[in-house]
């Protein structure tokens, strides 16, 4: 075989399969993360593969973004919503941030505070929330000292 040939055939499998699965398939092998959208609530209970009980009755317009490693805790989750967040969050000084950014979300970094909702930091968008897990040790030792 060419070595030319044989150079370049990893990058052209790649981009020819690529090309038929679509980004997520990209973001999988190269970032280790899959994104999955819902349209509310009822559909995110049944099908994410994370658990987030913070999320508001009325959420829609849901966007989940997961990590493909196994054992892996990361996970960061957009959302509309007008409702407010569950008796359970609490408000605390933030000291974590995402491990994954999302179109349309909010620079955590801004915010000095969030809300601790269990192993989730959630921050308004305006609009609805958006929340990211692991949060820090720092934040969840402060919500249940309230």
């Amino acid at each position: 075989m060419n070595a030319r040939v044989a150079f370049f055939a990893p990058a052209l499998i790649l981009a020819g399969m690529l090309s038929l699965t679509g980004c997520s398939a990209y973001d999988s092998l190269v970032h280790k993360q899959a994104t999955s959208s819902f349209e509310d609530v009822a559909a995110f209970d049944e099908r994410a593969e994370v658990d987030a009980d913070w999320l508001p009755a009325d959420a829609g317009e849901i966007t989940v973004r997961t990590s493909t490693l196994e054992d892996a805790a990361e996970a960061v989750v957009l959302l509309t919503s007008d409702s407010a967040l569950p008796d359970g969050c609490v408000e605390v000084e933030r000291f974590s941030a995402p491990a994954w950014a999302l179109d349309d979300a909010p620079d955590p970094y801004a915010a000095e505070t969030v809300f601790a909702c269990g192993d989730w930091s959630v921050m308004s968008t305006g609009d609805g929330w958006y929340g990211w897990t692991p949060n820090s040790e720092e934040e969840r030792s402060a919500a249940s000292a309230e």
